[in-house]
């Protein structure tokens, strides 16, 4: 039993020291151990906690640790799964705080930063890319969640009111007008 929250508790530290980039840019890792090698869910199961993810308010890859830590042991798996993701990021922060006014005007280290800045962008495009291609986004519907970004990112649309409108659609689309086979 305790092998559980040890592997649950390894597993979810392990993806949560490389958080550059945030919880995007967790997805890749994410599904590598708990698909791939530990079968904890399946690539379509992976998707849909994903999408609910990112819906709940919270940080993303906390969300997606939690949701699979409950699936595995309840409450307990939840609370292990999230600690396990949330705590290098802490260990990180703190360090850096704490060293930070000693190197704050290192010229390595603002060069390294700016090294670090691509590297991240392009660890959050390969999972949007992957994501998109999971939820077959395609030429007939790419129009979704480019119209949604350009709402968010021209006319200052809520985010909220995105997932809210798009998620009363799918329903309608899927419920309503969607053929059934």
């Amino acid at each position: 039993m305790k092998g559980i929250y040890w592997d649950l508790f390894r597993t979810f530290f392990k993806i949560g020291v490389v958080t550059f980039g945030g919880g995007y840019a967790m997805i890749p890792l994410i599904e590598t151990e708990v698909v791939d090698k530990k079968k904890w869910v399946g690539k379509q199961d992976l998707l849909d906690l994903i999408a609910i993810a990112q819906s709940c308010p919270g940080v993303f890859a906390v969300n997606i640790s939690i949701f699979i830590g409950y699936k595995l042991r309840k409450e307990r798996g939840a609370a292990c799964a999230a600690l396990a993701t949330s705590l290098p990021s802490f260990i990180i922060i703190l360090l850096i705080a704490m060293f930070f006014h000693q190197f704050e005007d290192n010229k390595v280290v603002a060069a390294m930063f700016r090294g670090i800045r691509p590297a991240v962008v392009a660890l959050i495009a390969v999972p949007t890319f992957n994501l998109a291609k999971k939820a077959n986004i395609n030429l007939a519907n790419c129009w979704i969640p480019i119209g949604g970004a350009l709402l968010i990112w021209l006319l200052g649309v809520n985010p909220i009111v995105i997932i809210i409108v798009a998620g009363l659609a799918g329903y309608v689309y899927g419920r309503y007008i969607q053929p059934t086979e």
